[in-house]
């Protein structure tokens, strides 16, 4: 009897083999699709298709469906016009990274905010410049457009002064990962974002603000630094600056010093009293904007040498045409910065989704993406994303759909159009301390290692390689290792998972690991074995031998020990050395029998053991005549919990038959439980089962197998009702509960097997 008011339950059923359980229950029969079905309903085409393929390319018609003007129009307005101010400095800041004239910054922001208005899905993120992704512009166009020296020999160079070169290889880049990213959405691998953990961007983002601080050092500093690229090119720009430190501008210095100190104060003061301010003080904008009177009033240029944005050029440039002969020098490079840019954007949609309820799509967020970056390539914008200071100030100021993104695009055009002149004496210093102070929360993330090597030593492993990969070798290369460790730390953990010996818990239907509960209880003769880990190719010898080393014995050469022995006493009785009585075998040679080199070389050792022409069955852990000696087998069954075994390939099918094989051959009954019904289809259709390997041995459970091989060796197992449950009965009297076993029935309750 149970204590009153226990939480239990309490079952009585039949012991189920999966066989058993079929006969039983009938199965619903599911037809398959093949591959040609797959196809026609792909190709398909009527009215509902229509309407729902327009509704997924251009998600604004399903929430301008719904837009609450009213209610969302003041919001957006207001979020627009704040976010617009943002992404204004933002586009002049982060195009520094990128190597470019500051005002190509602005066509970032507007030109694929417009596409992204009609393609996307996110209601809340914010198109344009994002800082990682700028670096990584800057480095490819360093590589080819130098500050010192001649440029790449690239058809179409000819004639364009340095920046103009530098634009071109920009937007070209640009354009090659728009159709990158167009590609994957079409093809609909939108998925290829999941192989990014959230520990691998993490110390990928972290190496890339280590590289923004670094590459806005000689605009905090006011050095010329020349732009570097390739592995170890941090290093070298250190250098550099250390060697020319003493011809810093003390003016940049003291600009910088006095922006970034005024926008972390307030930007603490934004996040500790966010509750009860309307909307974010816009301090880096209030800062630009005093930072540019004090410039123009003082000639900071003229009188201190400072660094100045200089002349803007109003309104946009005709659309150029991407060059292929860039395509050819930058498809390596391309290809992560597609990966990284829609990673970036697809993870912020992401967060920003489920905190507002609605669902994005990730192959049509990398079809807006890739048409966005393509459209703005064409208006000399470089390749865009999002950040997510930018994206949360549009969130956080009431943003309720993309018409806060293209009011914001309208403040930059109207920038870009009308008073774009007004920027001109803006300090580059500035610009550089805005970058340097928003890497704040990139920075923390340094703060990750000792979480991780407390909880996951291999996804620490994981953030710090990919980290000083990304920091030494450069952002391109520092992604490509720290995906390959990534892919290696789970084929590892896959191919090396931790098998375990379980035990039944006592007096409980439940097996645990054996070592980590006392109260257990471990039939006699009986070895469960659990596998955590689907069984494949790569991982099937090391399946082999932990079961080898949790039985005591090896099949195969127990097998053979035996075959051999049988080998040598067929012989022996043949001599007359030996002879069969009702008391055994009987030697009937005087001395001893010596092994002779014929007995040694006996061939097919590893066929099943043929008893036929023997008077009686051969007890293998007794003494053997002759002196035969043969490993002893303590177990009579094995069981093998598959529950966690997700799939098998053909090597594993092979491997899996050939040690069932060995184990039956050895008298060894194996029993498999919780067995996935894919596999067993898999099973069935790859003709596993013959007359020793039968479906037989599959079972619904770990405790109805059990209970069987209880069942099946009662002369061999310690039958003790008080350790191990064999009966379950339920009974719905209220609150209480009660279970019983085999030491009395229950009246009115039935009890079988």
């Amino acid at each position: 009897m149970m204590r009153a008011g226990a939480r239990q339950y309490v079952v009585a059923r039949p012991l189920y083999s999966e066989d058993s359980f079929n006969e039983e229950h009938e199965k619903v029969y599911r037809h398959h699709k093949t591959m040609l079905d797959h196809i026609k309903l792909y190709f398909r085409c009527d009215a509902k298709r229509v309407k729902n393929a327009a509704l997924s390319l251009l998600p604004v018609i399903s929430w301008m469906k719904i837009y609450r003007i009213k209610e969302w129009l003041f919001s957006d307005i207001v979020s627009g016009i704040s976010t617009g101010l943002v992404a204004v400095l933002q586009g002049l800041a982060y195009c520094l990274l990128a190597s470019l004239p500051p005002w190509y910054g602005l066509f970032a922001a507007f030109f694929p905010v417009v596409i992204y208005f009609f393609l996307g899905t996110s209601r809340h993120i914010s198109v344009g410049p994002f800082p990682v992704l700028c670096l990584m512009i800057g480095s490819v166009v360093t590589r080819l457009v130098p500050d010192e020296g001649p440029a790449a020999n690239i058809t179409g160079f000819e004639g364009l002064t340095r920046d103009e070169q530098r634009v071109l290889v920009a937007s070209s880049l640009a354009f090659l990962t728009g159709i990158m990213q167009l590609a994957m959405g079409i093809l609909q691998v939108g998925f290829v974002v999941m192989y990014l953990s959230d520990t691998l961007v993490s110390g990928f983002t972290t190496a890339a603000a280590i590289h923004i601080l670094v590459s806005q050092l000689k605009f905090v500093l006011g050095l010329q630094v020349p732009g570097i690229s390739g592995p170890l090119a941090l290093i070298y720009t250190l250098e550099i600056i250390f060697k020319k430190i003493t011809s810093s501008n003390v003016c940049d210095i003291v600009i910088s010093l006095v922006i970034m100190v005024v926008v972390f104060i307030v930007k603490e003061l934004n996040d500790r009293f966010k509750s009860k301010l309307p909307v974010p003080i816009p301090i880096e904008v209030i800062m630009t904007v005093i930072a540019c009177g004090v410039s123009y009033a003082f000639d900071f240029k003229t009188r201190y040498g400072v660094d100045v944005v200089g002349q803007i050029p109003r309104g946009y440039e005709p659309p150029v045409a991407p060059n292929l002969h860039i395509f050819q020098e930058t498809a390596m490079e391309a290809f992560p910065m597609a990966i990284v840019g829609f990673a970036v954007a697809f993870s912020v949609a992401k967060v920003f989704s489920i905190k507002h309820d609605y669902t994005i799509d990730g192959n049509q967020e990398l079809i807006a993406f890739g048409v966005s970056n393509i459209f703005g390539a064409s208006f000399k914008a470089f390749a865009a994303s999002t950040a997510l200071s930018r994206s949360a100030v549009q969130e956080s100021t009431g943003g309720k759909t993309q018409v806060a993104g293209i009011i914001s695009a309208i403040i930059v055009m109207i920038v870009t159009l009308a008073i774009g002149y007004l920027l001109e004496p803006l300090p580059k210093s500035v610009l550089g301390a805005v970058v340097i102070i928003n890497l704040k929360g990139m920075l923390l993330q340094f703060k990750e290692i000792l979480y991780l090597w407390r909880r996951d030593k291999p996804d620490c492993v994981v953030w710090v390689v990919t980290f000083l990969a990304a920091t030494l070798m450069g952002l391109d290369l520092g992604l490509a290792v720290g995906l390959g460790v990534e892919l290696i730390c789970v084929v590892l953990r896959v191919q090396f998972p931790r098998c375990s010996v379980l035990a039944n818990i006592t007096g409980t239907d439940i097996y645990k690991d054996r070592k980590d509960y006392i109260s257990v209880y471990e039939p006699e003769g009986v070895k469960i074995f659990r596998i955590p880990s689907p069984i494949f190719f790569a991982n099937m010898d090391f399946f082999k031998n932990n079961l080898v080393q949790a039985l005591g014995f090896n099949p195969l050469r127990v097998l053979k020990k035996r075959n051999k022995a049988l080998s040598r006493i067929r012989k022996l009785l043949k001599k007359g050395d030996l002879q069969w009585t009702s008391k055994g075998f009987l030697n009937t040679t005087n001395g001893s029998i010596k092994e002779s080199e014929e007995d040694s070389n006996s061939e097919e050792l590893d066929q099943p053991i043929d008893l036929k022409d023997f008077p009686t069955r051969i007890d293998w852990n007794a003494a053997l005549p002759a002196n035969i000696v043969v490993p002893r087998v303590e177990i009579h069954s094995l069981v093998l919990d598959f529950a966690a075994v997700s799939f098998l390939d053909i090597s594993a099918l092979k491997g899996l038959k050939t040690l069932l094989k060995e184990l039956i051959r050895v008298e060894v009954e194996v029993y498999i439980v919780a067995c996935d019904q894919y596999i067993l289809e898999k099973l069935h259709n790859c003709c596993f089962f013959d007359e020793e390997v039968q479906p037989s041995i599959f079972f619904l459970t770990l405790h109805d197998a059990i209970l069987h091989i209880l069942e099946t060796h009662p002369e061999t197992t310690e039958y003790k009702h008080d350790k191990i449950l064999t009966t379950v009965t339920v009974h719905h009297s209220g609150s209480s509960l009660r279970i019983r076993d085999n030491n009395g029935p229950d009246p009115g309750v039935e009890s079988r097997f």
